[in-house]
């Protein structure tokens, strides 16, 4: 128990203590937070958390929004799934648990998009059950401290650090401080790069350290080539207006509004024309966005349309967007960035596009 009380006695003077979602039991609020702290760095969380409990202020009225209010939230933090489980969660616990969290963390861990480390997470911080987390940062301090060699996405090295994080939890009462001190632990010390070990409360028993070995541990995967995929996307501007899409609720930024994507530009201008193009659309500079397991290499092409008439698409995914309106919309943050650029470039010449609706 020595580990637990070295950290609870480091928590309590070094530890973080002024994020928004501590200090706090409510289980939507400390569910959430974990959520968006999924693959997002916390210094991003902390401008949407809370934005989106302004607008979602509990678990019953995340339920009742529509899918599309809940990404025009999220838009911006990536990991759309993430959006798309929270809402079909939030609907889940408000249809069979009547608005309230269940608990253990082994009732939480089968709740849509809640695994077993959040899950702990959760009843940790709010019921003060002894139930161990094992997010990337508690596998980092726990792969050095024991000297666990292999990839913790393997079954095998994966049951020995489950087994140790489960070894080393204190009793009840200092449930929701250890949590909270093994997650600052491997955030602000124990880093994958250039760990702090002279300032680690727990350095004495650290088998890495003693071999000099502190940063081969935990095993780093070797990554594969990220593949590169082309689109060409279509930026029809109709006056002050754009013409978006959206995107099928499947594959990347499902449920998003984005700009018509054409694998090929012969596509893209056959959609531009149907639209009453007179010309070719302009190609732009070409821009890339990383996702997770590949590069995105996306060619905007402009084209100006007349004014009028601004009829509804007759496809039904697509609609006109206001440029002035884009900041509130659902939109992906490079499709965004694009959009921004477009509407600034059209205020700079004059246009008159900048701020209409």
């Amino acid at each position: 128990m020595e580990f637990a009380r070295a950290l609870l006695r480091w928590q309590r003077t070094h530890g973080r203590s002024d994020l928004p979602w501590q200090g706090t039991r409510d289980p939507y609020r400390v569910w959430l937070s974990e959520i968006m702290l999924q693959q997002t760095r916390v210094a991003t969380v902390l401008s949407y958390y809370p934005r989106f409990l302004d607008r979602f202020p509990d678990v019953e009225t995340l339920a009742a929004a529509p899918i599309e209010s809940v990404l025009q939230s999220w838009a911006g933090l990536g990991y759309y799934a993430r959006a798309r489980l929270a809402h079909a969660c939030a609907k889940t616990v408000a249809a069979e648990y009547g608005g309230a969290f269940p608990r253990p963390a082994a009732e939480l861990a089968r709740l849509p998009g809640i695994g077993r480390s959040t899950a702990a997470a959760i009843a940790a911080f709010c019921f003060d059950e002894r139930a161990a987390i094992l997010d990337a940062n508690v596998r980092r301090v726990l792969a050095r401290r024991y000297a666990i060699d292999g990839d913790p996405a393997q079954r095998a090295v994966a049951d020995a650090l489950w087994a140790v994080a489960e070894s080393l939890l204190p009793g009840r009462r200092d449930m929701p401080r250890y949590t909270q001190a093994i997650m600052d632990l491997g955030a602000g010390i124990c880093t994958a790069r250039k760990p702090r070990c002279d300032l680690c409360p727990v350095q004495d028993g650290c088998r890495a350290y003693r071999m000099g070995r502190v940063e081969d541990f935990p095993a780093r995967r070797k990554a594969a080539p990220r593949p590169v995929r082309s689109a060409h996307f279509l930026v029809a501007l109709r006056g002050p207006h754009v013409l978006v899409e959206q995107r099928a609720a499947d594959g990347i930024w499902g449920g998003l509004l984005s700009l018509p994507e054409h694998p090929e530009v012969r596509a893209l201008r056959r959609h531009a024309r149907s639209l009453g193009a007179a010309a070719p659309p302009t190609p732009l500079a070409p821009r890339r966005h990383a996702f997770t397991h590949f590069t995105l290499a996306f060619t905007p092409h402009l084209v100006r349309l007349d004014p009028e008439p601004r009829r509804a698409p007759a496809d039904g995914a697509l609609r006109w967007l206001a440029l002035g309106e884009i900041e509130g919309a659902a939109l992906p943050a490079p499709v965004l960035a694009l959009l921004r650029a477009v509407r600034d470039d059209a205020a700079d010449a004059g246009s008159g596009l900048a701020g209409t609706r």
